[in-house]
């Protein structure tokens, strides 16, 4: 209903809605009456998450309603005409909370090696942004590293476990990126518990970070940092002879811990779980893809720049955003990369060199740049901005994502 207003508009109309005056709503969230005026008539841009959540909490909605990412998924050839709806059917099968309650499982299970090659095409489709196509196969895959979980025996059944977890990870990845916040905790709840039947702590430990993952996506920041704290304290023992996946997940987890910290406005835990990743990042000693975190130097490079810009630091997100070469990372990475950097170059006026950065985002994954809220705010702001007509580029741009 909202998902065409700029952030600062959904405010104003959360805030009618709740029978709030400005001077109300500004108190709740320690501001003046003057800055709500602005920032509900667009004239200071409400880009930090910190912020945002306050007004979310004191307007008693949810961080998603405020930032209005569609969750509508476009049909394509990638996806078919089944999609979220279809996965949302597939976790919510009853059947699925334990075995007590369904049939015993028809036919053979998956071999071991063909579940294993399914779940890293989604893994792989997740990092390639194509969200269509891994929402496709999800629903089919979770049916399947369900029965081999429940068939298998021993060995087997740790490593059906294993894949399982991982089969909810992308669940849970590709439903919060598409705004499906709750679906998302859902998947990564069973997946955690399926990582906790493995055995295997480097696939616990990645499961801990989708579970971080969700909860930034709804604004429980302080909560996530606690959980990152508490899961690296869980991976602490193996890092002596830590494996590269160890080493990759357990460095991961603090990049998203850091993002957490600086949406808390934390500066000191910010720094501290940058480090953190830096050190893990420096034992590893180059970029890699183990366990699909894409972590290395130029991982924790880019969350210095992204933590930045969460903290308000957006001259420092634009000069080191622009230095960093982001070109060998997964697509998502590279893009989610790119958007920071727009952020930050737009909001000093740098409009169209953050055009430029935008379009080419566009190229490389126009699934990731429809649903990201931080695109479609900067589009917004362009189109609200300009007097008169916006330039074709910029028309374009709103059109294709759906804001006109």
């Amino acid at each position: 209903m909202t998902e065409n207003l700029s952030i600062g508009e959904r405010v104003a109309w959360y805030r009618r809605r709740r029978g709030l005056s400005q001077e109300v709503l500004a108190g709740l969230v320690g501001r003046t009456t003057d800055w709500l005026s602005k920032a509900e008539n667009n004239r200071i841009d409400l880009d930090r998450l910190s912020v945002i959540t306050a007004l979310a909490d004191a307007l008693d909605v949810s961080l998603g309603d405020l930032l209005a990412e569609p969750a509508l998924m476009e049909w394509s050839r990638d996806s078919g005409h089944r999609t979220v709806p279809a996965l949302r059917e597939a976790l919510m099968d009853y059947r699925q909370l334990t075995p007590l309650l369904g049939a015993p499982p028809d036919g053979e299970p998956p071999a071991l090696p063909e579940l294993r090659a399914n779940v890293a095409e989604v893994l792989d489709a997740y990092q390639a942004s194509r969200y269509g196509f891994a929402t496709r196969r999800l629903p089919l895959l979770l049916a399947d590293a369900l029965v081999a979980a429940r068939t298998y025996s021993g060995h087997e059944r740790e490593e059906a476990h294993a894949l399982l977890a991982l089969a909810y990870q992308g669940a849970s990845m590709v439903l919060g990126k598409v705004g499906e916040a709750e679906l998302a905790w859902i998947a990564a709840d069973r997946g955690l518990a399926a990582a906790q039947q493995s055995g295997q702590s480097v696939v616990t430990g990645s499961l801990f970070r989708s579970v971080t993952h969700c909860l930034l996506t709804t604004g429980r920041f302080t909560a996530a940092v606690q959980l990152v704290t508490d899961a690296a304290e869980a991976m602490q023992d193996d890092m002596g002879k830590a494996s590269p996946g160890h080493l990759s997940v357990y460095g991961t987890l603090f990049l998203a811990g850091a993002m957490a910290a600086a949406r808390a406005e934390d500066r000191a835990t910010t720094r501290d779980f940058l480090q953190e990743a830096d050190q893990a990042a420096r034992r590893l000693r180059t970029d890699a893809n183990h366990m699909w975190t894409a972590f290395g130097p130029t991982n924790v490079a880019i969350h210095r720049v992204a933590t930045a810009g969460e903290l308000g630091d957006l001259q420092v997100a634009a000069d080191l955003g622009q230095q960093i070469d982001a070109s060998g990372l997964p697509v998502e990475r590279r893009v989610r990369h790119g958007l920071e950097v727009a952020r930050a170059l737009s909001a000093w006026n740098r409009t169209d060199e953050a055009l430029a950065i935008l379009l080419e985002a566009e190229r490389d994954a126009p699934e990731q740049v429809r649903h990201h809220y931080m695109s479609r705010e900067l589009v917004i702001g362009w189109v609200r901005g300009t007097r008169g007509r916006p330039s074709q580029p910029v028309a374009d741009l709103a059109r294709r994502l759906r804001i006109v």
